[in-house]
């Protein structure tokens, strides 16, 4: 090989290694979802001079559940596509190197994002994967057909999906504790800390502005009984199916959380208490009528809450309020064991 074109090829790496370095300086100090994927197609389309970048996911891999908890914004839409595993593998195959195609895209299309239709003439498709599992790729798509052609040296798309993996790798790991910081892992309601840290922000809220706030302590009767008779499985199937009860019930302004055990806490903003207590009578009865179905049985369900207002009950702080309800979930529980 003569010199000269050694010493080119050597620049050619050098500006390759100083692209990738570009890229994840730009990039590690992403920290959610939807700004990762934004800034890793912008960053990849600026640094790689490529029109068109976006991602294709797998459905229903549990390692990418973090991506979806809240579901795709428009913005996020136009960055990310979901695709069937069957599909996926039929355009892709069974290799884990970038696949090429720059003349039969027709069975391609399906892969373009839903916000963002455009005409290609060639396509990389870069295989992403997390924990050692494909699921799915970053795809790069040119006008030209002279682009990505089967010809093409893939060494740098071969780097760039290992560098994408490890990138959402540890976004993926980050999302994952900070959700578990927030949300109780069994029912996936919110947990003890996010609800004093909304408690705290509604109650202050609702003396500013003078606006109604209800709060509902509800407490799940007779668990221990539950999971004596049919074991602790069917007690954790229960506390998800009420839980799954209660948020299906209730507003998307309103705050289900799990409290402990088989505690849990409902904050119902511009919520008065009779309204409040219509609410929680209707599931009660409702959760009576329609018991859990486990393994051939039918589990009864009977829920007691207690109910306290901001307006209607003056409580000086966040902590009184949610005291009061629960001294009135526990006299409404005296009083039922004293009648029974």
């Amino acid at each position: 090989m003569r010199h000269d074109t050694l010493i080119e090829r050597f620049r050619e790496i050098e500006q390759l290694a100083e692209k990738f370095h570009l890229l994840e300086t730009r990039i590690l100090g992403v920290l959610n979802f939807r700004d990762f994927f934004q800034v890793l197609q912008e960053q990849i389309g600026d640094i790689f001079d490529v029109p068109h970048v976006w991602f294709s996911l797998i459905r229903e891999e549990e390692a990418t559940a973090p991506i979806f908890r809240t579901g795709l914004s428009s913005q996020l839409r136009k960055h990310l596509t979901r695709i069937e595993r069957e599909e996926f593998m039929r355009l892709f195959g069974r290799g884990d190197k970038p696949l090429l195609e720059n003349e039969n895209l027709g069975p391609y299309q399906v892969l373009l994002p839903e916000l963002d239709k455009f005409h290609f003439r060639s396509l990389a498709m870069v295989p992403v994967s997390l924990n050692g599992k494909l699921v799915g790729s970053l795809n790069l798509a040119d006008p030209s057909a002279k682009r990505f052609h089967p010809g093409y040296n893939p060494i740098h798309l071969e780097r760039l999906a290992v560098k994408v993996s490890l990138f959402l790798s540890n976004l993926t790991a980050h999302e994952n504790l900070y959700y578990l910081a927030f949300h109780d892992p069994l029912t996936e309601l919110h947990n003890r800390r996010a609800m004093e840290q909304t408690l705290e922000r509604e109650f202050a809220r609702a003396q500013r502005y003078h606006s109604h706030l209800s709060l509902a302590f509800v407490d799940l009767d007779l668990f221990k009984s539950v999971n004596d008779t049919y074991g602790h499985d069917c007690g954790d199937a229960l506390l998800k199916y009420l839980a799954d009860g209660m948020v299906q019930m209730s507003r998307q302004s309103d705050l289900v959380t799990r409290l402990a055990g088989d505690e849990f806490i409902l904050l119902l903003p511009e919520t008065v208490l009779e309204q409040a207590q219509l609410l929680l009578q209707r599931m009660a009865d409702r959760f009576v009528a329609e018991p859990l179905s486990w393994q051939d049985e039918q589990v009864p369900i009977q829920i007691s809450f207690g109910l306290s207002s901001v307006l209607e009950d003056h409580p000086s702080s966040a902590e009184e309020l949610l005291k009061l309800a629960d001294e009135r979930l526990y006299r409404k529980k005296r009083a039922r064991q004293g009648n029974g």
